[in-house]
């Protein structure tokens, strides 16, 4: 599971500075002035072996009017509401105001668990002053300096205490757990309600489930799968920027669970920004990837509308050529029971591995037939190729110095794997180490 933490506050209270701090790297604008962090800002951290996902977020003021302020608060609550835990953050400094304990409430509303934590705490021998923050029964706050860091670890130790807690038992290996994304309305839902109307599929009487997906456990021919759908948007928004954002985070919590994605896009519309964003998510985190073109039955179509279709979509996610494209209408059902058969094809490649010897053999032709490539005078040599993972397949070329392994003949090797043993649908990785 994708686990959200979301820094919320008011204006000016350093959640940028945190931010920064936890990340590790100066991402978010730091300034003086209220409202400088308008949008939602997020990476993925790891602390104590536990990765999650960080969001920044502009401040909330509580009353406030003017048209930027109110849609800085649409955007807090877009992102407490995709958010696992809450870090809620005041300033020392200031005390507690009346404002502090306008968010609060609002924090309340949401009923998501809230860690109390108190910034710009640097001389802990005044910390008596600092019972006020009690008030708000949010629990013990913790007290902390994000501009120097201290206590900023036992702040983190708190997150992964408590991501501990909330964790859901894993599911077995031997289940394929397959993500539906796509950017709002491209049909997702009812592509994932015509896949379990299936006359051959079985679903689980117990639907599993988490906080941020839709977990729905069934059988395919005597193979279990489940479904991860990502949960809607609860409150619309007329603020493309809002949609994008929440289904972007939806998309990557989704993913981070599943073995293979499928990438569902809208026949009827051209292929935008955020569909690539969102394929991209999957690719960059090593998934399997299937794209599903759904809508088909609204297409006219002639003898070449399949070609020209899947032209463009090779053209425009070019970054993903060995994905599977299949097209499907969640209406009518058409093929759609070909997606169930492709996830299985899939995976099998995802999970492939090659025998040591038949790799070096790959590798012998491979060289002889383009020697590698010599750099200021030096020839790189690749003494051997083995296979070190699955899902998705991983590879180290051992060579005689990495600086001379240039992208272009790493690039070579995997088009070679590809060639051999195909690897449709998975991400091929190629990693080097010297002799």
């Amino acid at each position: 599971m994708n686990f959200t933490v979301a820094i919320v506050g008011r204006p000016n209270v350093g959640k940028s500075t945190l931010f920064n701090r936890i990340v590790g790297k100066r991402i978010s604008i730091i300034d003086d002035k209220p409202g400088v962090t308008r949008d939602r800002i997020y990476a993925v951290v790891e602390w104590k072996g536990k990765k999650f996902t960080i969001v920044d977020t502009g401040g909330i003021e509580p009353g406030a009017t003017d048209l930027m302020t109110a849609q800085v608060r649409r955007q807090v609550e877009f992102a407490i509401e995709s958010a696992n835990l809450i870090i809620f953050l005041m300033d020392s400094r200031e005390g507690l105001l009346p404002a502090d304990e306008e968010v609060a409430n609002i924090l309340r509303k949401s009923k998501k668990p809230i860690i109390a934590v108190v910034n710009k705490v640097d001389d802990y021998s005044m910390k008596t002053g600092l019972y006020e923050f009690y008030r708000l029964g949010l629990g013990e706050p913790v007290f902390i300096s994000a501009l120097h860091g201290s206590n900023v670890g036992d702040l983190l130790d708190k997150v992964v205490e408590f991501m501990r807690e909330s964790e859901e038992p894993e599911y077995d290996e031997s289940v394929i757990k397959v993500a539906v994304i796509g950017r709002p309305n491209v049909g997702k839902s009812s592509l994932v309600n015509a896949l379990l109307g299936e006359e051959r599929v079985i679903v689980s009487d117990v639907p599993g489930t988490t906080r941020d997906a839709i977990d729905t456990p069934f059988k395919y021919e005597g193979q279990q799968m489940v479904l991860i759908d990502t949960a809607g948007l609860r409150r619309k928004s007329r603020i493309k920027e809002d949609i994008e954002f929440y289904s972007h985070l939806r998309a990557l919590q989704a993913v981070e669970r599943a073995d293979i994605a499928l990438v569902v896009l809208d026949a009827t519309e051209e292929i935008t920004e955020q569909d690539k964003k969102i394929a991209g998510i999957a690719h960059e985190s090593g998934r399997g990837i299937i794209i599903v073109v759904n809508k088909w039955d609204l297409v006219e179509k002639d003898d070449k509308t399949i070609y020209r279709y899947t032209e463009n979509i090779r053209e425009e996610l070019a970054f993903i050529q060995y994905a599977p494209v299949i097209f499907v209408s969640a209406k009518t059902k058409k093929r759609v029971n070909k997606i169930l058969e492709l996830i299985r094809f899939v995976m099998d490649q995802y999970t492939f591995r090659i025998d040591k010897i038949a790799l070096n053999e790959l590798l012998e032709d491979a060289t002889s037939m383009v020697a590698p490539p010599t750099i200021k005078g030096r020839r790189l040599r690749i003494y051997s190729i083995e296979q070190t993972g699955i899902k998705p397949p991983t590879f180290v070329l051992t060579v005689n110095d990495r600086e001379l392994l240039h992208f272009s003949y790493v690039r070579y090797i995997e088009n070679k794997l590809r060639e051999r043993y195909g690897f449709e649908g998975t991400p091929v990785v190629l990693k080097s180490r010297n002799k």
